[in-house]
């Protein structure tokens, strides 16, 4: 999952990129509002965390733009504990949830992760594709009952096919959602991970489409090619 956080203060900022990554999202920052509203109507996000008091441009006004310009990723939006109309405003501007400052790392890793489901169409952090299992909460990937290890990356491409499961996801998609801006997308690392990630989940789960890309499956149906 990709995310994009938009936060002037270099503390905040710091802190929440360290959390997200450890919990294996793919973070990109922005430290004023023009450079987030840029960022955020130039590149596919799985969800945004965006601070209303940023400078060169407010956050507001960043997600009414968005808005406008039919970007539809869910937000979640920071605000002072004490600025009660800040958070009617971001409502009123398209926002999907908010944590006030200061807040607990748990608490905005929690509601970003329904964010993101609700987006996606899951009710729970466990999304269920046939034998394969995915607890986005905990970060564990099974099959059949059995953990699967695997690297950052591989949870990363698992997890994004799944909550797009059933739809075919480009080779260019899956890069945008599993490195930031600034990674060659030019590379064939995806066929890489899509090879490890059928040796340990089993071949029948993971289908490409030729010249389209791939899709996660709920059956056992196997995939025309392997590449």
């Amino acid at each position: 999952m990709r995310i994009l956080v938009v936060e002037d203060d270099p503390g905040i900022a710091a802190q929440l990129k360290r959390t997200l990554e450890d919990a294996d999202y793919t973070v990109d920052m922005a430290n004023d509002g023009e450079e987030g509203h840029f960022l955020g109507d130039t590149e596919p996000y799985d969800a945004v965390i965006l601070d209303l008091g940023l400078p060169v441009m407010d956050g507001i006004t960043v997600l009414e733009r968005w808005r406008a310009d039919g970007r539809s990723m869910p937000v979640l939006i920071l605000t002072a504990r004490d600025r009660w109309r800040e958070k009617v405003a971001g409502f009123d501007a398209g926002a999907d949830d908010y944590v006030a400052k200061p807040f607990q790392m748990e608490e905005l890793l929690a509601r970003l992760r329904a964010l993101i489901r609700r987006a996606a169409g899951h009710a729970t952090s466990v999304i269920e594709c046939g034998p394969l299992a995915i607890d986005t909460r905990a970060g564990r990937v099974s099959v059949n009952g059995e953990p699967i290890k695997l690297t950052g990356h591989e949870y990363k491409l698992i997890a994004y096919l799944a909550h797009e499961r059933g739809r075919v996801v480009s080779r260019t998609e899956l890069t945008e959602h599993i490195y930031d801006q600034d990674f060659d997308r030019d590379s064939n690392t995806i066929e890489v991970f899509v090879g490890r990630l059928r040796r340990k989940l089993g071949n029948g789960l993971i289908v490409t489409e030729r010249g389209l890309g791939y899709r996660l499956v709920d059956d056992a149906e196997q995939p025309e090619s392997s590449d």
